[in-house]
């Protein structure tokens, strides 16, 4: 863990010694009637047994902050021959984020950082070749997804108004190591977390790191409940990612409210968007915050707050007592959420804590700074 790496706002004493309690991290949805969805997880890095006896090799990028076995040759399978070729010459392949195929348009690979994304080829995605994608990859789940079993790829459809399979996106899945100094000290309080954030800013890879610690290094036992098995990859055998933790699988999405059946547990959460205030403002998603109420102020109270007499408040204690923004994939913003919350509905903005990577990549923390 890096020297600079400090809690948020507890003082160091509070810091309780993990012990082997029940831990949960959760992948919330805004379709899902609870939004909860509980997942842990401990990464290890083997490539699945089918691809060693083919002689075939999986991507792999080293340093001392990062470990990545990707297994790439797995989701190429699924793509037209010319496009394998082109990407396996790709020196850009480790940069790798998705594979666009839309029918009628010429394909598209996407990457992290500035690279942005590329044509593959100039000629279109014709039907026969989306139509052998999908009989490679198997039938859909009901949320229009489905994984590649022994890996962490997954793919997601796009219909036509008739039910057509017209569009795949085919992301690749990737077990990090190399978030986990950025939030280490925060699960040493044994609190709830929610991490916010835009499609693709790593949500799934660090969860699937807490897991790892909160399962192998707490000592913690570890559920993943994910309707898609985004995080511990398809297959009835959960991907080596998942370490020690175990995993509770749902049919549907609109089951996965029933299958979250315990209470009491530290749960490690994640949902889309870029800031606090989007989940304020999101009816099915604030009761994570601690809920919206209208609450009418006397007289002398509206006069120290000099504001209406009817008023917005915090309804309960939040279920996720930190909150961390992932504005990009080193840059995060980590709230204390009862705080950040009362703050912004008293027209205040909040203090905040940053927590960010260097050109060295170690971790620096900017403490107590308004969230501008």
């Amino acid at each position: 863990m890096a020297a600079c790496l400090t809690s948020l706002s507890l003082p160091s004493a509070t810091h309780p010694h993990p012990s082997p309690s029940q831990s949960h991290c959760c992948r919330l949805s805004s379709h899902a009637p609870h939004k909860n969805t509980l997942f842990s997880s401990a990464i290890g890095f083997a490539r699945p047994q089918c691809h060693r006896c083919c002689g075939v090799t999986s991507s792999r990028i080293e340093n001392s902050h990062a470990l990545v076995d990707d297994d790439i040759h797995a989701l190429l399978q699924i793509l037209p021959r010319d496009l394998r070729r082109n990407l396996l010459d790709d020196s850009n392949q480790h940069h790798l984020m998705e594979v666009i195929l839309d029918v009628g348009r010429p394909p598209q690979a996407c990457y992290f950082g500035d690279l942005g994304r590329r044509c593959l080829r100039k000629t279109e995605v014709s039907e026969e070749e989306l139509e052998y994608a999908q009989n490679a990859i198997g039938e859909l789940g009901g949320d229009n997804r489905a994984g590649i079993v022994g890996t962490l790829h997954r793919i997601s459809a796009i219909r036509n108004k008739k039910g057509k399979v017209i569009g795949l996106t085919c992301r690749v899945g990737r077990p990090h190591r190399e978030n986990m100094d950025m939030v280490k000290d925060l699960l040493e309080y044994g609190k709830s977390i929610l991490f916010l954030g835009r499609p693709g800013a790593g949500k799934t890879t660090v969860m699937r790191g807490i897991s790892r610690v909160l399962s192998d290094e707490h000592l913690k036992r570890v559920v993943i409940v994910d309707t898609s098995n985004e995080i511990g990859g398809d297959g009835d055998v959960p991907h080596p990612a998942i370490g020690g933790a175990r995993r509770l699988q749902v049919s549907e999405p609109c089951m996965q409210h029933k299958v979250m059946i315990e209470r009491g547990v530290m749960l490690i959460g994640s949902a889309h968007g870029k800031r606090i205030e989007d989940v304020i403002k999101n009816p099915t998603l604030c009761d994570l915050i601690g809920g919206l109420e209208t609450v009418i102020l006397g007289d002398q109270e509206a006069r120290t707050r000099n504001s209406k007499k009817s008023v917005i408040e915090r309804r309960a204690a939040p279920t996720f007592p930190f909150l961390i923004e992932m504005r990009e994939r080193h840059y995060w913003v980590v709230h204390r959420t009862d705080k950040s919350v009362d703050a912004l509905l008293h027209g205040k903005k909040p203090l905040v804590e940053v927590r960010r990577r260097d050109e060295q990549f170690n971790v620096v923390t900017e403490r107590w700074k308004t969230d501008d």
